[in-house]
């Protein structure tokens, strides 16, 4: 059976009616020009420097931020400190001139493998330099779990918020992995990740666009 947490088709018909609604397209009014997005500084335990990357899609509508060594877990190997990893990216987001944008859709990525009773859980919030709007989820796993999983978070269109027109404001992005033992077996270990070392895990951020008044 998939590990899949949520379908990914369902989140995206959501956020197609939710665009619907207002009476755009999926991806109304994207710039021609590339967008620019690039990692001003990294902090934390789940993302060490040099294990964060960040990629723009060609057609404008997300970027992906990838991961190659966030791993909390328990166990008897384990360090007390390793229950929980978190990671603080602070990105440079250059804009069009004429545009604004708005983060519509997060799917995070990663691998699971907990023991029955144990229990995982994946946070994530995100907002703009000098903005007191945040937006925050959680998502949470309970073993017995070994697969990969996949969370999606979905913002109607009336409900997005919009970086400022005509700035340049960093972006910030801050999640966490955590990991807690439970009732599970002693001597056992359980983990969750959310990297890259296969390829296939990444968190992607879907991107809505408006032109500025």
């Amino acid at each position: 059976m998939s590990g899949v947490l949520l379908a990914r088709g369902a989140a995206a018909a959501l956020f197609a009616s939710a665009f619907s609604a207002q009476g755009v397209s999926s991806a109304p009014d994207v710039p021609p020009e590339k967008i620019q997005v690039s990692v001003k500084t990294v902090n934390g335990s789940g993302c060490p420097k040099g294990t964060a990357a960040v990629s723009v899609a060609s057609d404008n509508t997300a970027f992906t931020v990838t991961y190659s060594d966030y791993l909390a877990q328990v166990g008897p190997s384990s360090n007390p400190t390793d229950i929980r990893k978190n990671c603080q990216l602070n990105l440079g987001v250059h804009v069009p001139q004429g545009f604004t944008y708005a983060v519509a859709q997060v799917d995070y990525r990663g691998y699971a493998s907990l023991q029955k009773g144990a229990k995982g859980t994946e946070k994530a919030s995100y907002y703009f330099q000098g903005s007191s709007d945040t937006a925050s989820r959680t998502h949470d796993f309970s073993g017995p779990y070994s697969d990969n999983w996949q969370t999606t978070d979905s913002t109607e269109y009336s409900a997005l918020v919009w970086a400022p027109c005509g700035q340049d404001r960093n972006f910030n992005i801050n999640t966490e992995l955590r990991v807690n033992a439970g009732t599970s077996a002693t001597g056992t270990t359980s983990f969750m990740a959310m990297d890259s070392t296969d390829g296939g895990a990444n968190t992607i951020y879907h991107l809505a666009w408006k032109e500025c008044p």
